[in-house]
């Protein structure tokens, strides 16, 4: 029986990537569904949003009072998801530079773990129209996480993922406090203290095309001091407990 699988995508000023988008996730994963969290975007994206659901009954939508974030529209659609019984629950960006083809190397890998996370930068660097500094600010941070931390991936900070439904349901998520990208790195961080099994996929991120990041000095900020009450909230532990430490250790 194939998995009932969930594309949560959140949006804010998305108005120009929501179709293209939705087009090539159904191109690649024809029977998955589309949840577009959109944060009251000033630029008509709600609306545009409205009338592709109202075309395509793969498509949903869930419409926020104000720009909540990154960490919260999630949260609602990971809640959303698990009350109507999808299996899997993916993460991707509306602006194309998640890579919809990868969707069917995710699902196999799911069928055999926990937790996937598409990283950049395992067996070399696959990042497209990045400036420099970006890019050396984006593999610093994955290895400061990994060094405070000691959590075992080798894109920490990346933010597309799939996950179990099994993984989501273990989550307290209401106690999950991150709200911008430092919202990627507590949730695969609970994951695995939790003892779940995490697997990665190789995927090219490439910049966005359309539209203005979304990336600012108080959320790199909040991602800083994130990773250091992550550690603390383990008491600097660098594996899972008891049963789930024996897991990680035999992998």
């Amino acid at each position: 029986m194939q998995a009932k699988t969930l594309v949560i995508i959140p949006t804010y000023d998305e108005r120009e990537n929501v179709g293209p988008i939705s087009t090539a996730v159904h191109k690649h994963a024809p029977e998955a569904h589309i949840l577009f969290v959109d944060d009251n975007s000033p630029d008509g994206t709600g609306e545009l949003l409205d009338k592709m659901a109202a075309a395509d009954d793969r498509i949903f939508v869930l419409h926020g009072k104000e720009k909540a974030g990154l960490g919260r529209a999630y949260i609602s659609g990971f809640k959303w998801g698990l009350e109507r019984g999808y299996d899997l629950l993916f993460e991707m960006d509306a602006d194309g530079s998640h890579d919809p083809a990868c969707i069917p190397v995710f699902l196999d890998e799911a069928s055999r773990g926990d937790l996937v996370l598409g990283t950049r930068y395992k067996c070399g660097i696959r990042v497209i129209n990045w400036p420099l500094n970006r890019l050396l600010i984006s593999m610093f941070a994955g290895k400061f996480v990994r060094f405070v931390t000691g959590l075992p991936v080798s894109d920490p900070t990346g933010g597309y993922k799939c996950f179990t439904r099994r993984v989501l349901e273990s989550i307290d998520l209401d106690a999950i406090r991150s709200n911008g990208y430092s919202f990627q790195i507590e949730m695969s961080y609970t994951a695995w203290m939790a003892g779940w099994r995490i697997g990665e996929v190789p995927i090219v991120f490439e910049d966005r095309r359309a539209g203005y990041s979304k990336l600012s000095k108080a959320i790199a900020r909040e991602a800083f001091w994130m990773v250091w009450r992550l550690a603390w909230r383990n008491r600097f532990r660098r594996r899972p407990r008891g049963r789930a430490a024996e897991d990680w250790a035999a992998r």
